[in-house]
């Protein structure tokens, strides 16, 4: 069982809604897509974050698959292992968008579904969680900003029956703290973040962090920049700090460790280098008492069953996982079951999805037209 080719794509797809952060506003995904076939006719699909440069770098090092075993995937890190040296984010979504391709197509030549393949389910449906931005509220300004994205909230969880709730902060933390009072207030129950990508300063983090300590939030995640920055605000506040920005490989882990920076640790399968290094992160959350849950960078269907299946298989991620599947107009795949603000783990051999071809081609023409849009 041999690797015969590797194929590429970059694909662009709309957002139902505009989606806004401290330091981006986009209203669509660019996303790259990879299907290995064997000398027996399987195909494994992968997926990853960004686009064109991502892209280049997965065709930069497919000819160093071609004749290998989708199953030698020990072989295939260990021999890319600079790639991420030199290209750091972008290496390992190149990584990862391989490495996911693989098992999907073990699980099709073993008949096994990928979550099986990692030890099988402790769970069979994963919650994710009700994403909002200050885009979700156009024309609110000043005072009236709080009460309509608690409205909108509101309507989201109503709707979608979301268990968890997480705002995209800004740059301004006041107001990021007005807005979640006012969520809090409206939805007592939820379990509520709030992110804003390292856009405050340590004393910002600090004050907004004592202010919010009386709404219980489930966690404050990346308020400042740094291991350091983030350890100084742990020892001033109570509420649980979460990274997906100051914990992103494992030579990071244990400085954050030693200055008792984080009490939470976001994974992803594409910016950690695939499924085995996320599952190794969870090893290492466990055995030093963290938690962790899972970041989104956008996924569409294959990248999101690829998570679903990390879910399912490891016990440690037990909260609502960031997902913004839900937020896409459109997917290259048959769509996932989604009910009640969770997504059922696909169970059939490999990640378990189908994808239709004609919208891979339609959505890559897009990104040939008009350029990648993230990334």
């Amino acid at each position: 069982m041999k690797i015969t080719d590797v194929d590429v794509w970059v694909v662009n797809l709309p957002l139902v809604n505009p989606f806004t952060s401290s330091f981006e506003t986009k209203t669509g995904e660019t996303r790259t897509v990879v299907r290995i076939r064997t000398d027996d006719g399987v195909e494994g699909w992968g997926e990853s974050m960004w686009g064109r440069p991502v892209a280049a770098i997965v065709e930069s090092i497919a000819s160093d698959l071609i004749g290998t075993s989708p199953f030698a995937l020990e072989s295939f890190h260990r021999k890319q292992h600079m790639v991420p040296f030199f290209y750091g984010y972008l290496g390992y979504a190149a990584i990862a968008a391989i490495d996911v391709a693989c098992w999907d197509a073990m699980g099709k030549i073993t008949g096994q579904s990928v979550t099986d393949l990692l030890g099988g389910a402790v769970r069979d449906e994963v919650p994710i969680t009700a994403l909002i931005t200050r885009a979700d509220a156009p024309g609110a300004q000043g005072s009236q900003l709080p009460r309509a994205m608690a409205e909108h909230a509101v309507r989201v969880v109503g709707e979608g029956g979301f268990e968890a709730v997480k705002l995209k902060g800004t740059k301004d933390s006041t107001g990021d703290v007005a807005i979640l009072r006012a969520v809090r207030d409206a939805l007592p129950d939820v379990n509520l973040r709030v992110d804003p990508n390292a856009a405050w300063s340590v004393p910002d983090s600090i004050r907004a962090g004592i202010a919010l300590e009386e709404i219980d939030l489930e966690y404050l995640e990346d308020p400042c920049v740094g291991i350091e920055g983030m350890s100084q605000v742990k020892a001033k506040i109570r509420i649980p700090l979460c990274t997906n920005m100051c914990v992103v490989r494992f030579e990071e882990f244990a400085p954050a460790m030693r200055l008792n920076a984080v009490d939470v640790i976001h994974g992803d399968v594409y910016k950690w280098g695939g499924i085995a290094a996320t599952k190794a992160l969870a090893a290492h959350c466990e055995t030093f008492g963290l938690g962790m849950n899972l970041h989104s960078g956008g996924e569409l269907g294959i990248a999101t069953a690829a998570h679903l299946a990390v879910v399912a298989s490891t016990p440690v991620l037990s909260r609502a996982i960031d997902s913004m599947y839900y937020l896409h107009a459109d997917d290259i795949i048959d769509p996932l079951h989604l009910e009640n603000g969770r997504l059922r783990v696909p169970t059939g051999p490999g990640l378990g999805v189908s994808v239709d071809e004609d919208k891979l081609r339609h959505y890559a023409a897009v990104n040939e037209r008009d350029g990648d849009l993230t990334g």
